[in-house]
């Protein structure tokens, strides 16, 4: 790869990482104006569809070529960015997402059996590691087995399940293009959400009472998701699924920061330790070979 490509593809995930430390705040936002966490996530993620359909020409075809691997791209996809927010609104950040950074375990299995990537000593460390740090992190006598302690818990978990499979396809899919897998991903998401509000109910009654501040805040969120999605896609079909992950770190940085900063929260020496290792997990990653 290209040396100048390749820094251009580390920038784009470095951005991508900044925007998902930061997009919990909004989203929690709308939350407190009365627009529920689905509500908004389908709001915002149709809003980057339409844009996104807008500046991405015939994208549509691209279908007979992307297949099963396609719509596997679709539902991981949705699932991530949908749980995501249901997680973030319900739980603490840090904990919800150093769970959804398991992923470095999920993404080493799934890179094996879907890019026949290596699993070399590297990967076996991150499985140790990723677990260890989980186990210290959920651990609490008299609980029985170290596992996530509540709802938000749970979906931040499986979301990062979810995240791997995303990272993992974006690989598989590399001769489809950004723009069809930017708008698999958003189109994913807004159908899974979709689905959800019409099992639960509620946008409808929510509509008519979204303040116009809320809309241009929906709108703007609904911007950024789209250059970001555009960005972050760039970057996965360029670099390594692994080393991709290692990228995405900087994410609890930026996430540690803001919750600390605009929600009060901070972790205890159990999640502090849980964490080191869970990093040392995704820092590995980066030296699994392709």
């Amino acid at each position: 790869m290209a040396s100048k490509q390749k820094i251009t593809a580390v920038l784009s995930l470095l951005n991508a990482a900044t925007v998902w430390g930061l997009i919990w705040y909004p989203y929690r936002a709308l939350n407190h104006a009365g627009v529920s966490g689905e509500s908004a996530t389908f709001l915002t993620y149709s809003i980057a569809l339409l844009i996104g359909l807008l500046l991405s020409g015939p994208i549509w075809r691209e279908l007979r070529v992307a297949g099963w691997w396609g719509v596997a791209l679709t539902l991981a996809a949705g699932w991530t960015n949908l749980g995501y927010v249901l997680a973030m609104l319900d739980g603490e950040v840090m904990r919800v997402l150093l769970l959804f950074y398991l992923a470095p375990l999920w993404t080493v299995l799934l890179a094996h059996l879907l890019l026949g990537e290596r699993l070399s000593r590297y990967g076996y460390a991150i499985i140790v590691l990723s677990l260890g740090g989980a186990a210290v992190m959920l651990w609490k006598p008299g609980l029985g087995m170290p596992l996530p302690q509540n709802r938000a818990e749970w979906i931040g978990l499986s979301a990062g399940m979810g995240f791997a499979m995303t990272n993992v396809l974006v690989r598989r899919l590399q001769h489809l293009s950004v723009n069809f897998k930017s708008a698999s991903i958003w189109f994913g998401t807004a159908l899974l959400t979709g689905l959800a509000l019409l099992y639960h109910g509620g946008l409808a009654a929510q509509m008519p009472a979204i303040a116009m501040n809320e809309w241009w805040l929906l709108l703007l969120v609904g911007l950024v998701l789209c250059v970001t999605s555009l960005s972050m896609q760039y970057g996965l079909g360029l670099l390594p699924a692994n080393q991709s992950i290692l990228l995405f770190m900087f994410e609890l940085v930026v996430a540690a920061v803001s919750s600390y900063f605009l929600a009060g929260e901070q972790m205890g020496v159990r999640e502090m330790l849980g964490a080191v290792l869970i990093v040392m997990a995704s820092l590995l990653s980066g030296k699994v070979q392709s």
